[in-house]
């Protein structure tokens, strides 16, 4: 949707005036900078006025601070000038000199001020004073920012046309968020089939979910769909400096919204200005206008009442959790609409959807592609096909490859391969049985992931090598046997060096914080732990979408807290112990794949497969005395 161009005609008309005003004014300033010819007296020296006083041929002088102006009695020459000038010395004995050689002298007398001078004195002031009530009017009438700009409104406005409009063929993965805006394009186009039954549709509609899912592309697709006009602000763009500057911009958004009925408002990132006022009392300064433009903003969304020509506003966040309790009370949000990652098959729709901007070669299977992206928002997929375009155009080729969206996923999973990095020998070794480890207990271990690559080539900022698995389902709930598994396969690696090498590195030091994270989760979210019980011990309510730190806990008394340290201990200790009695039942197989993984650096595909087949797992009885 192209942005809008409002006509310009006001401020050309003020721009000629202004260059008019600006110009009468420079030719008044410099006129009286020019020469003026009948004031021109040619100067001479001072010595040679004393030597023609003294001679008697000075007939009158006028003297001032700067210039002796004098008439000559008689010219030296024919045609020579007879009033000359001269510049004045400290000299006391002038006025005796020309006293005694009979010269007539006086000061001169006072210049009268000329047409231009007197002109420039009543004009130009005047002129600044227009010239600088014009330059404020302009900016307080909506154009350029400026000093009286900052209470107006920083939406921008989109008009769909048929060209780049946006609809809601160009948004997949949230089926159940585009049924609920349909409702919202049905009545901007039909308002009266709703009031002919006295139903009431929502004034505002929050779209929540996590960052990248679509959630601005999802508004622009129901504007697009309704043809109307869209306003699209963000909310610290309502945040000023100047006190009442962010209500004063909330009043004149609405009001400009008003004008333009039936249209849709979409503030993004509005817990910048919705934040829950519970907790800044007493507190003055900025969050002191951070609640005025909120009090603005709901008392403006209390006053639509035009049903014919209606407003709606649609807002976007990640933090739901910190919004206050009066933006999404029936009247105002009072409809939220989870904006969530895709699932497989919203993935596949959204490549589908980004593969036709690029050429693709013949055999790309996009569903792989949908299946190895799992947790990927529509961004993150958006930037996937993007990569590997840019990666098959800095190979030359005229097409984007399987290999070319292969390595876009490890690029932005895991980082820039880093081939500058030169390992030293030991560590490389060191690297290969690492991830050899991880690749083996991975692919016992249970659950939906396979484990599709390994490669001792650095990515990234820090990772000298990874395993990559790749979920074979789509998986939303896990059991206390698939979590104890990934916390062996994390720490698979730093089993292999155990039982290798006899010594650990600092190589672990990501795993084990992970696997820390999980076993934390399994005792105090979960309730995993049969000698705690079914009790949670982490407080909720942090960020929803934006992840961050581990959830504090609760308070708890000390023998709680040590129990509680001891059951996390215990969990990563029973998925160390049997990580270890993996690898040392497959010693020979860790050998071999490590040993071919030094030469090749990367083995993957059906290579991988072939070697990881004939991994087994220890006996029953070895596995019980393990979780022992």
């Amino acid at each position: 949707m192209p942005i809008r161009q409002d006509d310009n005609r006001p401020t050309r008309r003020f721009g000629l005036v202004n260059i008019l005003l600006i110009g009468f004014g420079v030719l008044l300033l410099f006129s009286n900078f020019l020469p003026n010819p009948a004031m021109q007296v040619p100067r001479v020296p001072y010595s040679l006025f004393i030597d023609q006083v003294n001679d008697g041929n000075v007939k009158r002088a006028y003297i001032t601070q700067d210039q002796i102006r004098y008439e000559l009695t008689k010219p030296p020459e024919e045609g020579a000038p007879t009033v000359l000038s001269t510049t004045p010395i400290f000299d006391m004995d002038l006025p005796q000199r020309l006293e005694q050689h009979g010269v007539e002298f006086a000061a001169a007398p006072p210049k009268r001020p000329s047409f231009i001078t007197t002109a420039l004195s009543w004009v130009v002031p005047p002129l600044i004073f227009i010239l600088v009530l014009q330059f404020f009017a302009r900016r307080s009438m909506g154009g350029a920012q400026g000093a009286l700009s900052f209470t107006k409104s920083k939406a921008k406005v989109y008009v769909p046309d048929e060209e780049s409009r946006v609809t809601f063929a160009d948004v997949a993965g949230v089926d159940e968020a585009k049924a609920e805006l349909t409702e919202i394009v049905d009545f901007l186009k039909t308002p009266q089939r709703y009031m002919d039954i006295g139903a009431r549709i929502p004034k505002g509609v929050l779209l929540v979910g996590p960052p990248g899912t679509g959630k601005t592309l999802l508004s622009k697709a129901v504007a697009g769909e309704a043809g109307v006009p869209f306003f699209i602000i963000s909310g610290s763009e309502f945040v000023e400096l100047f006190v009442g500057a962010g209500a004063a911009r909330v009043r004149d958004l609405f009001e400009e919204a008003k004008k333009k009925a039936p249209c849709i408002i979409f503030i993004d990132e509005l817990d910048a200005i919705g934040k829950s006022r519970s907790g800044s009392m007493g507190v003055v300064g900025g969050n002191d206008e951070r609640e005025q433009t909120l009090n603005q903003l709901l008392t403006e969304m209390d006053g639509f009442t035009a049903q014919d020509k209606p407003v709606i506003v649609l807002a976007a966040t990640n933090q739901p959790e910190t919004l206050d309790a009066a933006l999404l009370r029936p009247g105002r949000f009072d409809r939220q609409v989870l904006v969530d990652r895709p699932d497989l098959s919203g993935r596949k729709k959204i490549l589908d959807i980004y593969a036709k901007k690029v050429k693709l070669a013949e055999g790309v299977d996009m569903d792989r592609i949908a299946q190895a992206t799992s947790g990927f928002a529509g961004a993150d997929l958006a930037n996937l096909v993007n990569e590997a375009a840019l990666l098959a155009a800095r190979s030359y080729r005229t097409a984007v490859e399987q290999g070319d969206l292969n390595e876009a996923i490890e690029r932005v999973v895991a980082g820039l391969e880093k081939k500058s990095r030169v390992l030293q020998p030991d560590e490389k070794k060191v690297v290969a049985y690492h991830e050899v480890g991880h690749a083996i207990v991975g692919h016992l271990m249970p659950g939906g992931s396979k484990v599709a690559k390994i490669s001792i080539v650095p990515r990234g900022m820090a990772a000298l090598g990874y395993t990559l698995q790749l979920p074979t389902e789509e998986r939303f709930l896990n059991s206390k046997e698939d979590l104890e598994g990934q916390i062996a396969t994390l720490l698979g690696g730093r089993s292999a060096e155990e039982v290798v090498f006899g010594e650990i590195t600092t190589g672990a030091a990501n795993d084990l914080q992970r696997a820390t994270d999980i076993a934390e989760q399994m005792i105090g979210t979960y309730g995993m732990s049969e000698t705690l019980g079914p009790l949670a011990y982490d407080k909720q309510g942090g960020s929803r979408f934006l992840g961050g730190p581990a959830n504090p806990r609760r308070a708890v008394s000390d023998s709680t807290a040590l129990e509680i340290d001891r059951e996390v201990r215990a969990l990563v200790d029973r998925a160390h112990e049997r990580a270890l009695a993996i690898l040392r039942h497959n010693r020979d197989l860790l050998e071999s794949i490590s040993q071919k993984i030094l030469e090749k650096e990367v083995i993957e595909g059906e290579e991988l497969k072939q070697l990881l087949a004939s991994s087994t797992l220890p006996e029953a009885a070895v596995l019980e005395r393990v979780a022992a």
